[in-house]
């Protein structure tokens, strides 16, 4: 019995002492539970569209051929400054020349025609006129007149024909420009019998430069012509650009069953680092907001916590399902609610349309539910119409706790359900 006895109080004793070292060595601390807040600001605020697009000039012009040769001469290259009116290519004349030669020979021949019709004329109208001849005689006088001086229509016809066609050989610029791209050399032949052949692409002004950017079908509802525009290129990533969308074209774009629609977007290039055919990545600003009042979007989706009761007194109704409450209008927001923020605009005088939502506010000892009208929301911050003060402080999140102890975190739970899973220092809050 004695050594019974005497087993038991070892085992007691040790039993005792790993209580004690687990709870003064092993034991974490309760972190207590520190409400995360802020006060309403006053900034800037906007909706935007994302896009990609193809940097182009405002207007191009083709330099073809009217007539068919073999090159000569080229007297502009790629990034050639020209101007309206400028020579900037030579085919070979000397078949068109001997054209223009034979079809002057040919209008000689029949000038020469003419004066022996006109002489013949003349005397034959002599000698009807005194009965010398008859009538048919008169009369094959007059045709063979006529005839030649429609032979000589005909040929000068053919000579300022044949001479268009000789100057045609010499390629002028239409416009002021930069020449894009040369599609010839010299000897090379160019046949202009069905299609005319491309010779040069002439930039108008690479000073001006726009925009074609692939707008989404979900998007481009929201887009209006005069939205502003932000964009990076890919070869000046930390420059941003700005630009005006100028046009929306109808006419849509289907790839892999993706609808887009081209939004021209108008922009300087003074400073000509914007090139042809680069690729940028586009925000169009479709509802912006300045001096506007501001809080965190994660306010929306906080819910207090049931460990707050120890030391805060919470006024107000607690969704008792998270997520069904989260998607209504009088929930606390959550996914939902800022996806509705997201996708919509209050419909005022800037037609943006109202919300309505709900955010804890921190008074004293009190944690109070408060009804808000929201406007704007980025997913960062959300627009404030009604229901605060510049002097509310919203509570945003909350750290600490049992959970956070353990590795997680109470805040942000609701005192009606077991903890839940995540939430760390967002107090719930899903920022999308």
């Amino acid at each position: 019995m004695k050594t019974s006895y005497k087993r038991i109080l070892i085992i007691l004793a040790i039993v005792i002492a790993l209580v004690l070292i687990w709870y003064f060595f092993i034991r974490k601390p309760v972190a207590p539970i520190v409400l995360q807040t802020e006060k309403p600001t006053t900034g800037y605020i906007a909706q935007s569209v994302t896009a990609t697009g193809r940097i182009e000039p405002e207007d191009t012009v083709t330099v073809g051929s009217q007539v068919s040769g073999i090159i000569k001469n080229i007297y502009a290259d790629f990034n050639s400054q020209v101007k309206k009116g400028q020579l900037i290519a030579e085919l070979d004349k000397s078949l068109l020349q001997a054209t223009v030669d034979q079809y002057i020979g040919q209008l000689q021949n029949a000038q020469s025609q003419l004066i022996y019709a006109k002489n013949n004329f003349d005397r034959q109208s002599l000698l009807y006129k005194t009965d010398a001849i008859s009538k048919s005689d008169y009369d094959a006088a007059v045709n063979s007149y006529s005839a030649a001086k429609a032979s000589v229509s005909s040929a000068e016809a053919q000579v300022r024909s044949a001479k268009k066609n000789l100057s045609y050989a010499d390629i002028y610029s239409p416009i002021d420009g930069v020449v894009l791209n040369r599609s010839i050399s010299a000897g090379q032949t160019v046949a202009a019998s069905f299609n005319t052949p491309t010779l040069f692409v002439i930039a108008k002004d690479i000073k001006k430069m726009q925009v074609q950017a692939n707008v989404d079908e979900a998007d481009i509802g929201a887009v209006r012509t005069d939205n502003r525009v932000a964009f990076t290129v890919d070869a000046f990533i930390t420059d941003q650009f700005k630009g005006i969308v100028k046009d929306i074209r109808l006419h849509p774009s289907v790839s892999a069953n993706v609808v887009t629609y081209t939004t021209i977007i108008s922009t300087p290039n003074d400073d000509m680092k914007l090139k042809p055919g680069m690729t940028a990545n586009i925000v169009i600003y479709t509802k912006e907001v300045d001096n506007a009042m501001l809080i965190p979007a994660k306010a929306l989706s906080y819910e207090p916590d049931s460990a707050l009761t120890k030391d805060y007194q919470i006024v107000g109704k607690i969704a008792r399902k998270h997520k069904k409450a989260a998607g209504t209008a009088g929930g606390s927001g959550g996914d939902a609610t800022a996806k509705a923020h997201a996708l919509t605009s209050r419909s005022d005088s800037s037609g943006i349309i109202k919300q309505t939502s709900y955010v804890w506010l921190l008074k004293g000892k009190q944690i109070v539910r408060t009804r808000i009208k929201t406007g704007l929301n980025d997913n960062t911050q959300v627009e404030v119409l009604s229901g605060l003060t510049a002097n509310d402080v919203v509570i945003t999140g909350a750290t600490g706790g049992v959970m956070s102890a353990a590795g997680g975190t109470a805040a942000g739970g609701s005192p009606f359900m077991p903890q839940r899973r995540g939430g760390g220092s967002g107090g719930g809050g899903r920022a999308r």
